[in-house]
């Protein structure tokens, strides 16, 4: 069965297609290959800065009530998000209202206003506010690590920017970051649901085919942290816990450890009998919840575990999370754990075939990415993991000169004593 259609018009643009008949409803993206990494300090947080004021109006739609109500009229509900590589934009739709729905992506993308900039600055600004503290430290622990996984890089910048780069950036700033990026050659469009090929290639070119422009992207690779060592970064905050992130620096997604890695982030935190929450929630009660996250990019990534503790537990959560990852690299995964998770995860790609929201990521993103690959490609792949291939790449990634820890919170200098010399027996450099 084909799990996806591919088109590409004489623009550059790309379109794919995934044909859902079951459903009753459709889901249409626009991927655009721009992002935090493509930004200067002095501008950081463009990228999403643009996101905000294309829903600002259109020529078509002057204002952001207009261009809300014409996608409630097709069923939909317009949003965007903005990472580091990549912005999207997506809306729910009825399958039948398809041609409306490509339209309005063009008009967002291709004919914006860049009106009411500074009364969305206002708004970035005070949503900027929710990762500082009330000294203005910032207090995301993806943030922090992001200084410490990527020194001196664009990486290493918050995707929302700095105040001082919030404010700096002016319309003429948009409107050039728009030209340079916002192109046929450098957009992916997606559609997934109770939709066909054909009828979504016409709609598709009709609002699209006009578009003109061509993006070169160039993108400085992250510096190769030879020799590097466990690093922390500690701010204080008033809360009642302790936030923990710690984070292990890993390859980009081509290469032969990402799906090796994915499984590890599952035998690590997939539900309530994974590693992780049976030992620091089942068995020691330190947190509610902890999660294992898997980021890779293009030419690198981040293998991160997320937790909350109380203050008192904050040493004994770091230790305990330390021996479940070293128990990864030590001792090789047992053949009957390992048979439960490859199930868990084979159950999880067979039910995305009911998801929109998943197939757009898969296709779409995968498209942008150069990372698109179907069901069955990572469905063998996962019947071939063995325990020796999961050892190896955790002891690749799972090392000292990988490291990197953020603790925000009610701590005391008690506690980074003795987390220090955690760091150093649990990995020795």
């Amino acid at each position: 069965m084909t799990e996806y259609f591919k088109d590409q018009f004489a623009n550059g643009l790309r379109l794919i297609t995934i044909e859902m008949p079951h459903l009753h409803s459709a889901e249409m993206a626009c991927y655009v290959q721009v992002g935090g990494r493509d930004e200067s300090a002095e501008l950081a947080g463009i990228s999403h800065f643009l996101e905000h004021i294309v829903f600002r109006g259109t020529t078509d739609y002057p204002n952001s009530f207009l261009l809300e109500r014409a996608f409630e009229a097709i069923g939909g509900a317009v949003n965007a998000s903005t990472d580091v590589e990549s912005t999207c934009y997506h809306s729910r739709l009825h399958p039948r209202h398809l041609p409306e729905a490509a339209r309005m992506f063009a008009s967002i993308l291709t004919r914006p206003l860049f009106a009411d900039v500074e009364l969305e600055r206002r708004i970035i600004l005070e949503e900027a506010l929710d990762d500082l503290n009330e000294r203005g430290e910032d207090i995301s622990p993806d943030n922090l690590i992001a200084r410490l996984l990527w020194p001196g890089h664009p990486l290493s910048l918050p995707t929302i920017g700095t105040g001082d780069s919030i404010n700096a950036i002016g319309e003429t700033d948009l409107r050039r970051h728009h030209n340079n990026y916002y192109t046929p050659s450098n957009t992916v469009l997606v559609a997934a649901g109770n939709i066909r090929h054909e009828q979504a290639r016409q709609a598709v070119e009709a609002a699209f085919g006009h578009w003109q422009g061509q993006t070169r992207l160039q993108r400085r690779p992250p510096e190769t942290l030879a020799g590097s060592k466990t690093e922390t970064i500690w701010v204080k905050d008033s809360d009642s816990q302790i936030n923990l992130q710690l984070a292990f620096r890993t390859p980009g997604r081509n290469t032969s450890d990402t799906v090796p890695l994915r499984v590890l982030r599952w035998i690590l935190s997939w539900g309530g009998a994974s590693r992780l929450m049976l030992r620091l929630r089942e068995q020691l009660g330190l947190t509610y919840h902890v999660e294992a996250g898997l980021s890779m990019l293009a030419d690198c990534g981040c293998f991160s575990i997320d937790l909350a503790v109380a203050p008192e537990s904050l040493c004994r959560a770091v230790a305990e999370v330390l021996g479940v990852v070293r128990e990864l690299c030590d001792t090789a995964v047992p053949e009957e754990e390992l048979q439960g998770v490859l199930q868990a995860y084979l159950f999880d790609l067979e039910f995305s075939r009911d998801s929109t929201e998943a197939m757009l990521t898969r296709f779409g993103w995968g498209e942008l990415a150069d990372y698109l690959r179907t069901i069955e490609q990572d469905r063998q792949d996962v019947l071939e993991m063995t325990p020796a291939v999961l050892q190896q790449a955790a002891q690749k990634v799972f090392v000292a000169g990988n490291l990197k820890m953020a603790i925000v919170g009610p701590w005391k200098e008690t506690h980074r004593k003795v987390v220090q010399q955690i760091l150093l027996d649990g990995f020795p450099a």
